[in-house]
């Protein structure tokens, strides 16, 4: 599939915004931000979800090294406060103020716009895999988000960060169950919160 910001329709430059951790138990919700120049391919870009980790990370150097980007993060405590929608929005805008450049509009993956922007914005379902610049914000927002869950799993190594990520995968579930939660998980979600209270913690 060719990728192209061509169909954005939007002024320039535009930023292509996409997010990775919605759906965990543990870990922050990260977002990342990125602007392309016109006519700006790369080879093997995608989704990141349709990518090996391996391939993600053969990407990364190469959009970094020729688009401009930043990251912006959520913690899983903000999640908590203020759930995890709003802290998906909140990471956004945090990645678009660390492009530490004004862009004149945004293009951002899924069916919602960012709330809280003054400039034009598009939202695009799937657009990771129909638009340059939000698969690249994929890609970089996943393995910075993968990055920060394998450093965790070296202070936390009993549940198996660097394998699930935080997802809720059967591994994970065990080890909420035999352990309890640590302080990276996300107390307002389900099965964090029941946890917390059959174990009366208070993380």
């Amino acid at each position: 599939m060719k990728l192209s910001d061509s169909d954005c329709r939007l002024a320039r430059p535009v930023a292509g915004v996409d997010e990775a951790g919605r759906g965990p138990l543990a870990g922050p919700v990260v977002a990342a931000a990125v602007v392309v120049p016109d006519g700006w391919e790369l080879d093997g870009l995608d989704d990141s979800k349709k990518l090996s980790a391996a391939k993600r990370e053969a990407l990364v150097s190469k959009i970094q090294a020729t688009s401009i980007w930043g990251i912006g993060m959520a913690s899983e405590e903000e999640i908590d406060q203020i759930n995890i929608l709003q802290a998906t929005f909140l990471a956004m805008r945090r990645a678009l103020d660390a492009l530490q450049m004004p862009v004149a509009s945004v293009v951002v993956d899924g069916n919602r716009i960012i709330p809280g922007l003054k400039m034009p914005q598009m939202a695009v379902v799937q657009g990771d895999g129909k638009i340059a610049s939000i698969a690249a914000a994929s890609i970089l927002a996943k393995t910075h988000r993968d990055h920060l869950m394998v450093e965790w799993d070296r202070i936390w190594p009993n549940y198996g960060f660097a394998i699930h990520m935080g997802y809720p995968t059967p591994m994970h579930l065990r080890a909420l169950d035999q352990m309890g939660p640590c302080a990276i998980h996300r107390k307002s979600f389900g099965p964090v919160r029941k946890k917390l209270e059959e174990f009366r913690l208070d993380l």
